[in-house]
């Protein structure tokens, strides 16, 4: 598979879990927390927060290009939203592995015709083409 990139986006992480993150071009500066449940404090965001907010972005996106490109689906509406949760665990086989559940709001559109807008998304989008075959992605029309 061959991908020119027309955009790279340039972060830094430094202590793991327990550090900060910087985004270069927007001066995004986090500081990182294990989450309660995995032991730590929660004072702060978590890779699998960033991967959650990043993949719903980016879904949302790539619905609404589907739409620009197959003239036979509906328009994504202005107040669609995602809700995306990413749970870590561990793995059979050993290591951690991620599990993403997606909720699509698209008020005004039916359901039918929502679920054929957000697969023609899953389609496109980058995020669900990085994880197609490796993790369990869920997708829910609400």
């Amino acid at each position: 598979m061959t991908v020119s990139p027309v955009y790279t986006a340039h972060a830094r992480a430094t202590g793991g879990r327990n550090g900060q993150a910087q985004v270069a071009e927007s001066g995004l500066d986090l500081v990182l927390a294990t989450p309660p449940a995995m032991g730590g404090n929660g004072k702060g965001h978590n890779p699998e927060q960033l991967f959650a907010a990043g993949y719903a972005a980016c879904y949302i996106g790539a619905m609404q290009f589907a739409t620009t490109q197959d003239k036979t689906l509906s328009k994504v509406p202005a107040d669609v939203s995602v809700d995306a949760e990413v749970g870590i665990g561990p793995r059979a086989e050993g290591g951690f592995g991620l599990t993403v559940a997606l909720k699509v709001s698209m008020p005004g559109v039916d359901a039918a015709e929502a679920q054929r807008i957000a697969d023609a998304g899953h389609a496109i989008c980058p995020y669900s083409n990085a994880t197609r075959g490796n993790i369990v992605v869920t997708t829910e029309i609400v």
